[in-house]
């Protein structure tokens, strides 16, 4: 089969490898689509996985083969794998901060090259035991109805991890809620906030995105070369925004959000995923009452709620998420399609190679 294997920093090469052969409680998908999420690309590009390694997680396809004592799936399934699922048992997993758990950690899908990484950038991958689940209790492989395109599908895993984010925020429908950045991630933090009946302002430097990001009702752009805050304050009787998303990994934008939101706010780091220092005024946490916090990855906690998400969005046209495409690019031009979803443009949202 044909894969794109990550080979050294910056070095993505699409190559011929072996096909994944499958144990007992495994599966064999053949892919269809796989979107080029941020955090692939910042492995690409810091080295911080040996390599070589196929990476991608944002998958749909059909099951090609499956394991002996497999239950609940048969081949020609159309399907999305998670690629991590937790225990279930550990603490983490009993205070359902799932990202923490040990077993979490852990890849359960790969296209065999290597440590397992997601293996999306590949013709097959292979579904390991802990992820197929055991046909009853629902795990890691979701089946997708005839009706939804696998390019939706694929979304099912980033919307979840949206989706965690903002139920942590528990907005409520007289909130305000402005999103920093309006990439594929940003606009879907921005339309599942919407849903809450919360007037949603979002923030990006290129109009092109904001023309995106009205296709799902998101009708308050705000232009990021201006000046957001007061922007913030004008709508709000110039206390601020109750709640600031960060859906881009700038460290600077830290003090910018929560200069944008009125004392008792919240900021929400979505995009925070390399270490670093960010300086912020620690009197507005203590005497603003102002409250900085995370998310992180999905929670099998509301997988099957962002999966109604996805299929009933489709279905009603209101979460249409292939209308974030912007850019398909086939197996042999993945080292293209990294470099472009690497290096951003204005009219470029999200990137996904078509294997099939």
């Amino acid at each position: 089969m044909q894969a794109a294997v990550y080979r050294a920093i910056d070095d993505v090469r699409t190559e011929a490898v072996s096909i994944p052969a499958i144990g007992k409680g495994e599966v064999l998908v053949r892919l269809d689509t796989c979107g080029i999420c941020g955090t692939d690309l910042k492995k690409i590009h810091t080295g911080s996985h040996s390599a070589p390694r196929v990476f991608g997680h944002e998958m749909a396809g059909t099951i090609a083969a499956i394991g002996e004592g497999v239950q609940g799936f048969a081949v020609g399934d159309r399907v999305m794998a998670f690629h991590h699922i937790p225990c279930g048992t550990c603490f983490y997993c009993r205070k359902h901060t799932f990202a923490q758990c040990e077993t979490y950690k852990k890849v359960g899908t790969t296209a065999g090259v290597g440590e397992a990484a997601g293996g999306g950038f590949a013709e097959y991958i292979r579904v390991m035991d802990w992820i197929v689940g055991d046909g009853n209790t629902p795990a890691g492989l979701i089946k997708i109805p005839d009706d939804i395109p696998f390019e939706q599908a694929a979304f099912i895993e980033p919307v979840n991890t949206c989706f965690k984010a903002v139920k942590l925020l528990a907005l409520e429908p007289d909130d305000t809620v402005l999103v920093i950045g309006q990439g594929s991630i940003g606009i879907i933090l921005a339309a599942l906030a919407k849903q809450t009946g919360a007037t949603v302002l979002t923030s990006d430097m290129y109009p092109e995105r904001h023309a995106v990001a009205a296709k799902f009702g998101l009708d308050h752009p705000l232009d990021a070369r201006g000046d957001v805050v007061a922007a913030c304050k004008a709508v709000t009787e110039d206390r601020g925004a109750d709640v600031a998303l960060v859906a881009v990994g700038a460290d600077a934008l830290i003090a910018t959000a929560m200069a944008a939101i009125r004392p008792g706010g919240r900021v929400m780091l979505f995009a925070s995923t390399q270490h670093g220092t960010a300086p912020f005024d620690p009197a507005a946490v203590c005497m603003d009452e102002k409250t900085l916090m995370g998310s992180y990855s999905a929670s099998v906690a509301i997988q099957q709620e962002g999966i109604d998400l996805v299929f009933e969005g489709y279905r009603s046209g209101k979460l249409d998420f292939t209308q974030l495409i912007s850019h398909r690019f086939t197996l042999d031009a993945a080292a293209k399609a990294v470099h472009l979803a690497s290096n951003p443009q204005p009219d470029s949202m999200k990137i996904v190679l078509k294997l099939s």
